[in-house]
């Protein structure tokens, strides 16, 4: 049986032992990029456990810095509050139409003055009271001096100023109103009654007498 020749157009037919080894081959680059993929996933979720330690930790410090800034930067504000305060003074009965600078000029001769704040209610309007801030700690003395001194007319009252602790509330005492009267916080008692019939005496009940026309 004589050999018939094919044609094969664009090239040679592959045998099938080569078409095999062509498989086996993209099987193993397959596997061999599934498991650098697989490595490439558990490295990323190392580094992201990784940073979220991280952050946590970082927090954690934060946290702690703060609560031991917290105490120390309150009482730091306090100190400096108290040390303002031991320098300022309170004037009171001051006039409404008054200026701070006006109120400068009146304790310019006790010290230096580093400043004058009018206290002023929700409306803008003037309340009538003062604080005067000095440089010198020496220029308190002296101004209490100007105590019951006039400014337009009004005798001042002036005193040192004194420090607001956080947490105390000064406890005022109420005022009787001249209208009502005094009225005491004793409970209410009723009065006692008395029978009609004495102390110590019973009540005697009488039968109600029978009809006797003879």
């Amino acid at each position: 049986m004589d050999h018939e020749e094919h044609e094969v157009y664009g090239g040679e037919i592959p045998d099938e032992g080569e078409m095999d080894t062509d498989v086996a081959e993209d099987d193993d680059r397959t596997e061999a990029n599934a498991k650098e993929l697989e490595e490439m996933k558990k490295r990323l979720k190392e580094i992201e456990e990784e940073a979220g330690a991280l952050r946590e930790m970082h927090a954690k410090v934060e946290k702690e810095m703060g609560a031991v800034q917290e105490p120390s930067s309150a009482s730091a504000s306090q100190a400096e509050k108290e040390e303002v305060d031991s320098r300022s003074i309170y004037v009171g009965n001051v006039d409404y139409a008054c200026t701070p600078e006006e109120v400068q000029q009146h304790f310019q001769s006790c010290g230096t003055v580093n400043r004058v704040t009018i206290l002023t209610d929700k409306f803008g309007q003037p309340k009538g009271f003062a604080y005067v801030e000095f440089l010198e700690i020496d220029a308190v003395q002296n101004a209490l001096l100007l105590n019951e001194s006039e400014l337009h007319g009004r005798q001042l009252k002036v005193s040192a100023k004194r420090t607001n602790v956080p947490g105390m509330k000064q406890f005022r005492g109420r005022r009787p109103n001249p209208y009502l009267g005094f009225r005491s916080r004793r409970p209410f008692m009723a009065a006692p009654f008395f029978p009609s019939y004495g102390y110590g005496r019973v009540p005697r009940f009488r039968r109600p007498m029978r009809y006797r026309p003879y």
